[in-house]
């Protein structure tokens, strides 16, 4: 039975809850937090019970009790759409560049496309155009990356680090905001019905959220693509939905959906589990009743590089599919390439001919964008959520 000095007993952590009279916090920011510890604490009930009891009894008789101050959801899609933005803005020009030093080895011929990853998600670009008008054919003669940083914001400018990012944000905002609310939302529901302790909550939630991400935004960002390839009319893209879906069915707006979910649903999973963990982790490590900044930043960043490292063999295929649907709707290759193959052939394929290593082909470039993107993402997340929950417990306050 810890003694009365342990912080873990009822007695010992109704003391370090005690504020002295001269302390600035006022008496109910103090109840409040108190609150808030006894739902996150996992002692049997008689710890809550001694706990409730000194709370009461130390409470002015004309108090009410405190209430939990939850983020709405609308507080949560703001807080996500910050974080959406903020990240693209920090992680695009690392995109920016490669992409440049990708066109300067290899020219991209017209129709031809490649991969645009904004720190949200990926996005299929076409090239439109010959000649050194895009962004991304513009001459450089860049010798490295940093060489690259350099020569383009003296040369063309600081904003050309985020050549591209508009578009790409009109899909990828809308589904980082559907991903990390519902994931909040399903995580909020399950520990209401199976409790706050259950270790499983944080995958199941992530897959569900992520699985409902990409199913929404999968035929939107093939529609994306096609539209980039040519001006359409919305008259055009009508039509254009129209014979598509007589011709193949409404299952064809989902090409490239299940190499997809085959990536996100396992990241996902890993993610937000490996999160949760860590950051529990830390908060133990260093007694902390409640995640910093920094160890949502740490946490982040580490579960997002093992999540990185696992599924890109997946990320590799998926990007392989993308490539080959859209040169087979453009005319550029024959109908014997592997369009229809399933993930799994098109993987042993890929070991065939380029041995195990060829499934993780671009590691090094997927974990400098994966690891600071999460890491961004999840700690500006959690600072809103932290600052929308001070607001209405200040409001309560009133």
């Amino acid at each position: 039975m810890p003694s009365a000095s342990d912080p873990r007993s009822p007695a010992g952590c109704w003391a370090s809850l005690r504020c002295p009279e001269e302390a600035p916090w006022p008496r109910v920011y103090h109840t409040v937090f108190a609150y808030i510890l006894i739902l996150i604490f996992d002692h049997p009930g008689l710890f809550y019970t001694e706990i409730f009891l000194q709370l009461v009894e130390n409470m002015d008789p004309e108090s009410e009790r405190p209430r939990i101050c939850n983020v709405t959801p609308f507080q949560q899609i703001v807080a996500s759409c910050t974080g959406a933005i903020l990240t693209s803005l920090m992680v695009t020009p690392l995109d920016v560049v490669k992409i440049r030093l990708q066109a300067q080895n290899n020219q991209f011929s017209k129709g031809k496309c490649f991969v645009y990853n904004n720190g949200l998600m990926d996005h299929l670009c076409i090239c439109e155009e010959e000649g050194n008008k895009a962004w991304y054919k513009k001459p450089g003669y860049f010798r490295g990356t940093l060489d690259a940083f350099l020569k383009i914001i003296r040369n063309e400018g600081i904003k050309s680090l985020w050549s591209g990012l508009p578009p790409t944000l009109v899909m990828a905002v809308p589904a980082t905001v559907i991903y990390f609310t519902c994931y909040d939302q399903l995580t909020a529901l399950l520990k209401s019905k199976l409790g706050e302790n259950e270790r499983h909550i944080p995958i199941v939630a992530g897959i569900v959220a992520r699985f409902g991400a990409v199913t929404v935004i999968s035929p939107l960002e093939l529609i994306r693509t096609k539209m980039q390839s040519k001006r359409f009319s919305y008259n055009e893209l009508h039509q254009f939905v129209s014979k598509k879906v007589s011709k193949d069915g409404w299952i064809s707006l989902w090409s490239g959906w299940a190499p997809t979910l085959l990536r996100d649903v396992p990241f996902s999973a890993m993610y937000w589990y490996n999160y949760e963990l860590i950051r529990k982790w830390f908060c133990q490590k260093y007694g902390l009743y409640e995640p910093t900044f920094m160890v949502n930043f740490t946490s982040g960043a580490l579960s997002g590089s093992f999540a990185a490292v696992v599924t890109l063999p997946f990320d590799v295929v998926k990007t392989q599919k993308q490539t080959h649907l859209w040169m087979y709707e453009s005319h550029k290759i024959s109908i014997s390439m592997p369009l229809h193959m399933s993930t799994w052939a098109i993987m042993k394929n890929i070991v065939a001919k380029n041995g195990f290593s060829g499934l993780f082909t671009g590691l090094t470039p997927r974990l400098i964008k994966i690891a600071p993107a999460c890491a961004i993402m999840i700690s500006t997340y959690e600072f809103g959520k932290a600052f929308f929950h001070k607001q209405n417990t200040q409001k309560q306050q009133l």
